[in-house]
């Protein structure tokens, strides 16, 4: 007679994650829902600084390995937890948590309680994940995380399906408007290399997130648009227009806009801040700085540049950055852990 193991069965062997975050972006989410294709995934969501430790500590307890995004507040206690009960956690890090850039007010690293918590809830993981070679650098310059306990894994991205619909001379930046990214995306000097075209259409597609908004309509040419918080089908139509896409960016742990608008055949213009050369390639156009005017140049001249180019984009994303590589490696990471144990 065969027995056959009912679902529940199946479901009870299957090893258990706590996966911790503080806010479900789309790569945050990507992650959870990948991780949820081969093991019980649990999240643990800590938004505020009032962490109740009694129910922390039993989802850790109750869990086999902690996956974490970023090293802040939120991934502080389950990591601590999770290495005093001898638990495999792996933190996932990169952006706001491991840059030190003082100039323009960004950065764990720059001092204070924020390094403090920062530094050791890496150390105190058992394995590290960057999107990116600048990244898995940058923590070890700033944090002295030896390299083995590094390992890149670059961020995924579905192929987007090709259209017929050809692209307009019009120039596209994303990202929520706030004071930080003012700078530190380049959105200020993106609004102001618009007056270096006045006869081509920029657009800053973004959430309006403080009174920063002010601060740009008042530098703003006639020829940008502030489209605000706009919704998936939207940003679908405007990234398929755009003939150029631009990060004007000096920090990038990754630079996941970027590569979603190469997806859709937009030239990229990016600066060479962080890790976006190694998302760009030879696939796009790099300003020489993230002044306006040098911006401008840039932009100038990816909008003279054919249909190919954007082609060329597309394909590197898809070649270079396949969901599926992102999953290989994530399972063969949490399972090399779990044997471990």
């Amino acid at each position: 007679m065969e027995f056959r193991n009912s679902k529940s069965e199946i479901e009870n062997r299957k090893s258990k994650i706590l996966f911790v975050h503080n806010h479900l972006a789309t790569f945050v989410r990507t992650d959870r829902e990948l991780l949820a294709e081969k093991y019980r995934v649990r999240e643990w969501f800590q938004r505020g600084r009032a962490v109740n430790l009694v129910a922390l500590q039993r989802a850790v307890a109750s869990s086999d390995l902690v996956f974490g995004w970023f090293a802040s507040w939120h991934t502080f206690f389950p990591i601590l937890l999770a290495s005093r009960m001898c638990k495999p956690a792996i933190l996932v890090v990169g952006g706001y948590d491991s840059a030190n850039l003082p100039e323009i007010a960004y950065g764990s690293m720059r001092g204070g309680f924020k390094r403090r918590i920062a530094q050791t809830t890496m150390r105190r993981a058992t394995q590290l994940i960057t999107h990116s070679e600048f990244t898995r650098r940058e923590v070890i310059q700033s944090v002295g995380i030896p390299a083995e306990k590094i390992e890149v894994i670059y961020l995924g991205f579905p192929p987007k399906p090709t259209t017929s619909i050809l692209k307009e001379k019009m120039v596209l930046t994303i990202g929520n408007v706030l004071r930080e990214n003012l700078l530190r995306k380049g959105i200020a000097p993106f609004v102001r290399a618009a007056s270096e075209l006045s006869d081509i259409p920029f657009w800053v597609v973004g959430r309006w997130s403080d009174d920063a908004i002010a601060e740009l309509k008042s530098i703003a040419s006639p020829n940008v648009t502030f489209t605000g918080f706009v919704d998936e089908n939207v940003l679908d139509s405007l990234l398929t227009r755009a003939q150029v896409y631009v990060q004007a960016s000096l920090h990038e742990g990754f630079g996941s806009a970027v590569a979603e608008a190469m997806l859709y055949e937009c030239i990229p213009v990016v600066t060479r801040a962080g890790s976006l050369p190694e998302v760009v390639g030879d696939a796009g156009i790099y300003a020489e700085s993230n002044k306006p005017q040098g911006l401008a140049r840039a932009i100038q001249h990816a909008l003279t540049l054919d249909a190919s180019w954007g082609e060329r984009a597309r394909e590197r994303i898809i070649q270079e950055f396949p969901m599926d590589a992102r999953r290989e490696k994530l399972f063969c990471l949490i399972d090399r852990l779990l044997a471990d144990v």
